[in-house]
């Protein structure tokens, strides 16, 4: 479903626009909160649900999930704009969870089944009957039969039916979270478990209800525009294409400074900083044998899985600041009067930002589809914008981390620059699953030597849940921005 605009993502959108007029326009909060549902929602019949006021009750969970609120309990009366005087405010971290589950919305989709479909001819082979080990198969009308209490869901079944009659049925957003977060509650509704969740985000997009969604700024940081405070924000290097096939890097700085931020940096100067600090990690370290090997640091999501699910791999984690932090550093020591956000592809740097054991400098987190509401809310035509000055800030090696086997790439070309003797061996890894296959091998020995990228979301950054077009279209812009940059690495002087 990634790139479409399904009707998912546009009511997401939908939201973040009109949460953004409010905080831009409206005189009375909280009687245009409550009206917001209706303006949203306002024919007489729903078109994507049973009836108009179960999409209304979710619709009211998303506003307050995009004023940064928390989703309301389903056993307590809270009122809609419960909490608001907290949230109108210009400064406001996440408070976890960040990714929640919208219970009016899940449709409590099974969890692991196989079923018969009507593809099933009735054979007289019948092999599903025959290699099943629990004796779980029937005929009933002459089609097979599952007997539900009987699978032990072994899939033989399915591998064998030569009509391909046999369904493998599970939730979308439990095949996509590679730490197996996604639980059942009483009624077998998807509910996170926040003791493993790495909010990657994944189980967001890939839910075709639309029932997982995270929070949001965006009210508080237009309400922080509106204060008269200086902000200055960092794209990150997924930026590209993002907002247009014909907004160039160039019309998106403008367009952002139309919108009152007082500059735009790429969050690929950080980038730049971080491997050329990790290539000496590298050389000084690994190629030496005092590591083992080398983990990079700048997707929050691997770094919090590794921590959590694999502690003895924490010292091998670089210690090199991430490039959304680098980039706040050097933004505020340049402009120490000035407050920062960050704009990006990923949910979980919401977190990275507010964390405590590392000062994030970060004052603002949104996503790209945030952002978009943001200029839809001003009636902004980015392709018509008449741009100014060129992002010009990054090297190529910055700029590749985009994408997965970028950041890895980029390290082993500083090294290859700086240390042309040093043998380099790389390893890579997408998505949470194979992320900690890789970690598995690691621990195990098996990766000693290497330098280990790892990206969350499968494709990289480009793949993040807060993107607004398809990967490979994504992949292609960042190429492209990549090899326009002025340097392919940064200088070490």
């Amino acid at each position: 479903m990634r790139g479409i605009d399904t009707q998912v993502r546009v009511t997401r959108r939908r939201v973040f626009s009109e949460v953004a007029r409010l905080a831009y326009d409206s005189d009375n909060l909280k009687d245009d909160i409550e009206a917001l549902p209706y303006k949203i929602v306002n024919y007489d019949e729903s078109k994507h649900w049973e009836n108009i006021y179960r999409e209304r009750a979710i619709v009211r969970e998303r506003i307050r999930l995009a004023m940064g609120l928390s989703l309301r309990p389903e056993n307590v009366p809270v009122h809609l704009t419960q909490g608001l005087e907290e949230s109108n405010i210009s400064e406001k971290y996440y408070e976890p969870p960040l990714m929640q589950v919208i219970p009016s919305a899940c449709n409590a989709c099974p969890v692991n089944r196989y079923e018969v479909t009507n593809k099933c001819m009735g054979c007289v082979a019948h092999p599903c009957y025959e290699v099943c080990p629990k004796d779980a198969i029937s005929m009933v009308r002459g089609k097979s039969y599952i007997d539900q209490e009987k699978c032990i869901k072994c899939g033989k079944c399915k591998a064998i039916c030569p009509y391909d009659a046999i369904s493998h049925q599970v939730r979308p957003c439990a095949a996509v979270c590679g730490v197996n977060a996604i639980k059942s509650d009483h009624m077998d509704r998807a509910v996170i478990d926040e003791e493993l969740c790495v909010s990657c985000g994944q189980c967001m997009v890939s839910c075709p209800f639309g029932a997982i969604a995270d929070k949001s700024q965006i009210f508080q940081l237009i309400r922080a525009l509106q204060s008269g405070r200086k902000i200055i924000a960092q794209v990150a290097p997924a930026f590209v294409g993002q907002f247009g096939p014909d907004v160039t890097p160039a019309m998106l700085k403008t367009a952002l400074k139309e919108l009152g931020f007082a500059d735009v940096y790429e969050t690929a100067i950080g980038a730049d900083m971080g491997c050329m600090e990790e290539a000496e990690h590298y050389v000084h370290e690994v190629a030496t044998g005092e590591l083992p090997f080398l983990l990079t640091s700048c997707c929050p999501s691997w770094s919090v899985m590794a921590k959590k699910f694999f502690p003895e791999t924490i010292d091998n984690i670089s210690n090199a600041l991430t490039p959304m932090v680098a980039t706040a550093r050097k933004i505020k020591e340049e402009h120490p009067d000035a407050s920062v956000v960050f704009i990006g592809p990923c949910a979980s740097k919401k977190l990275e930002a507010s964390r405590r054991t590392i000062r994030s400098d970060v004052d603002f987190v949104i996503t790209f589809e945030e952002l978009a509401g943001m200029f839809e809310a001003k009636e902004m035509i980015l392709n018509q914008i008449q741009p100014l000055d060129e992002m010009e800030d990054a090297t190529g090696a910055g700029r590749g981390y985009g994408v997965a086997g970028g950041v890895a790439n980029a390290i082993e070309n500083c090294i290859r620059e700086y240390y042309p003797d040093v043998e380099v061996h790389i390893e890579h890894a997408e998505s949470l699953a194979e992320c900690k296959k890789m970690l598995m091998m690691a621990k195990a020995g098996k990766k000693n030597g290497c330098l280990i990228e790892g990206m969350a979301c499968p494709g990289g950054c480009v793949a993040g849940a807060g993107t607004n077009i398809a990967i490979s279209q994504a992949n292609k812009e960042v190429a492209g921005f990549k090899k326009a940059a002025k340097q392919p690495v940064p200088s070490r002087e």
